[in-house]
């Protein structure tokens, strides 16, 4: 239950889009609307390509996950290319902020710092400074005065993005909005908050890796399965170009360990998935998913122990996708099975052989998407062979120097990734 204290003083109104009259489509102009170049390729592709003039984003992460450093930098970025900026912060003071961009390299005469958390007093400061682009840090310490509640309440969140909402629609401005997230890595507040903007990204990533995925959840203007890879460094959020080569740097070639190739939005992605089983000290063994869903590894075990006559109700099973990445694909299923069977049988996997493919019920393996790009993203890694299901087709310019070898059902999946009778091509 949260309470909730009208004020007796008239609200201006809620509506985002400026009053006007109605225009015919083919006379709107769209010319003052075209995408905004950002410096940071990996920014700008989970965008969509740039940033929309009037465009409010939001961007929501753990704490100290780097969402105020991935800021500051595209801000910085952005300065130099179209002028004054605005970076507002309500959580740290000027100084502070000043540190932590030297700590950056960053230094710039088209970027403005204000410290500020009145609502009033944020939107007199836009509208004198005139920025391209307004950054909020964050939307949980801003408060409108006319409001009792306090900052971060229900009201004062919805009022204030309301608030900026408007203000981005009728000036054009971009503004980009910092939310919290609560324990279960939702974004804090009414999920209205993430109805109002036209963007939604989360910064991800686990706390002892370096490496930062920002994902988009929510996007008007482009594809909502994008993702953008960063390593956080001591001198910010670093682009990471080619992510495949950067999640099999380090990959063993012992027991346990498979190559799948998933697809993150249009980008192909070479991962490592490791598994590990061990004889259960206990009656009731364990199965431990990281990165992968728990419900998926506990379907896959099963058709392991009933299709394939593994006998795994008295192991332990491990599985982690190497890097820090969250995978919810199917594609992956294969090569998490195949994990689990190299590491039962205690026989390696071939080194130079990527998989892929979707386990059913039966066994059986089932068809994938995007064939052709996840092979050109294998062999320009160097893999000489690729593990597909039967049922896939892939177009002629599939890579010539790589094999292509089809399995029909989980069984002759494992024949081959195993090292045994390998299947026509």
């Amino acid at each position: 239950m949260v309470e909730t204290v009208e004020s007796r003083e008239s609200s201006p109104p809620s509506s985002i889009v400026p009053r006007s009259k109605p225009q015919r489509l083919a006379e709107i102009p769209a010319e003052g609307f075209r995408r905004l170049a950002v410096p940071m390729a990996e920014f700008s592709r989970v965008l969509g390509g740039g940033i929309v003039p009037g465009s409010t984003v939001l961007i929501a992460g753990d704490p100290g996950i780097g969402k105020s450093t991935l800021l500051l930098q595209v801000t910085a970025a952005l300065s130099e290319q179209l002028g004054e900026v605005l970076y507002i912060s309500g959580e740290e003071s000027a100084p502070q902020i000043k540190i932590r961009a030297e700590r950056l390299g960053i230094s710039t005469d088209g970027l403005y710092l204000l410290t500020e958390t009145d609502m009033d007093a944020i939107m007199d400061h836009i509208h004198q400074l005139a920025p391209r682009l307004v950054v909020v840090d964050s939307i949980q310490t801003v408060y409108v005065p006319e409001l009792a509640s306090a900052a971060g309440n229900i009201s004062q969140v919805r009022e204030s993005a309301t608030r900026l909402i408007h203000l981005a629609k009728g000036e054009g401005v971009p503004i980009f909005m910092v939310g919290h997230v609560t324990k279960e890595g939702a974004i804090a507040g009414p999920r209205v908050l993430e109805h109002m903007v036209d963007t939604v990204l989360y910064l991800e990533g686990e706390r002892f890796h370096s490496y930062r995925l920002l994902r988009t959840v929510k996007n008007r203007f482009g594809s909502t399965d994008e993702v953008g890879v960063f390593e956080m460094s001591g001198l910010g959020m670093l682009e990471v170009s080619n992510p495949s080569e950067a999640f099999l740097s380090e990959r063993s070639e012992g027991t346990g360990s498979a190559v799948a190739v998933t697809l993150e939005g249009t980008r192909p992605l070479l991962v490592e998935i490791q598994a590990l089983t061990s004889t259960t000290s206990f009656g009731l063994p364990r199965r431990t998913a990281n990165g992968i869903d728990f419900n998926r590894l506990l379907l896959l075990v099963a058709v392991l122990s009933k299709r394939m006559g593994l006998r795994l109700h008295d192991q332990d099973v491990f599985v982690n996708v190497v890097g820090g990445l969250k995978i919810n694909e199917p594609a992956v299923d294969l090569s998490v099975a195949v994990a689990i069977a190299s590491s039962f049988r205690d026989t390696p996997v071939a080194h130079d052989l990527a998989i892929i493919g979707e386990i059913g019920l039966s066994g059986e393996l089932r068809s994938i998407s995007q064939a052709t790009k996840r092979l050109n993203e294998a062999a320009r890694l160097g893999f000489k062979r690729c593990l597909l299901p039967h049922p896939v087709r892939v177009s002629k310019d599939r890579p010539s120097d790589l094999e292509v070898v089809r399995a029909r059902s989980l069984g002759q999946a494992l024949d081959v990734a195993l090292g045994k009778r390998p299947q026509a091509s």
